[in-house]
């Protein structure tokens, strides 16, 4: 479905991503785990096209996204939540919840707006609220409300626990696992490595910008060097 191959990323000199190959099947969930500074969100940037690579490809379903324009990438079916939220604090629930189905001229926005306040129920009632005075779980649910509304096929999600009490953690990863189970792929990017592999299918470790590992969840989880460095054990 999604398929990076060998793409070198580079901010002005510094090499950020040095042949890095990822792949995502339909129905996954995937998970890039990694230190600070090791390229996550690097990664994810550059399938959004907000980045460049300066080499390598990278395709979804046979179709090339190497030098797409970030909106035409939203269009062909990935959406991506980024880290830190960016929503637009001076903007309603309902104004930010618009803005995520900008590319859309279907009759389905409405409907889709409605799943995604039956899905976060906190954001029906802020809904005309100024988004910048809701808390940080409540922005991140917005965050996550707003990808879904352009109806991706994939769904990017860069450090979605970033910042979060432990309660709301849990609430947001049981909504990755709901979303994948309704139908979407999802590649996770996420900090908190023992609750990312716990769910995922497959992922990959990330160290200073190069795959230095790629097993199923479980298997990493497991694995004594991931726990060296990763997991606390």
């Amino acid at each position: 479905m999604l398929d990076i191959r060998n793409i070198n990323v580079y901010y002005g000199a510094i090499h950020a991503l040095e042949d890095v190959t990822v792949k995502v099947e339909p129905g996954e969930i995937v998970a890039i785990i990694g230190s600070n500074g090791a390229g996550k969100s690097t990664l994810l940037r550059t399938i959004s096209g907000l980045l460049r690579p300066r080499t390598g490809t990278m395709s979804f379903k046979g179709q090339d996204l190497t030098s797409m324009a970030p909106h035409d990438i939203v269009r062909a079916g990935i959406s991506h939540s980024p880290e830190g939220r960016r929503i637009f604090t001076n903007m309603s629930v309902q104004e930010n919840l618009q803005l995520g189905a900008f590319i859309r001229k279907d009759a389905g926005v409405a409907d889709d707006m409605e799943n995604v306040l039956k899905r976060f129920p906190r954001l029906r009632e802020r809904f005309k609220q100024n988004s910048g005075t809701m808390s940080g779980g409540e922005q991140q649910m917005l965050a996550i409300g707003r990808a879904l509304m352009a109806r991706p096929e994939i769904l990017l999600l860069d450090e979605p626990s970033l910042g979060l009490a432990p309660n709301l953690v849990t609430e947001i990863f049981n909504i990755v696992l709901d979303l994948n189970k309704e139908g979407t792929t999802i590649l996770l990017v996420e900090q908190n490595a023992n609750r990312a592999l716990e769910i995922a299918h497959r992922a990959y470790v990330l160290e200073t910008g190069k795959i230095v590992l790629s097993d199923t969840g479980k298997s990493l989880l497991a694995n004594p060097k991931v726990k060296e460095a990763y997991l606390g054990g």
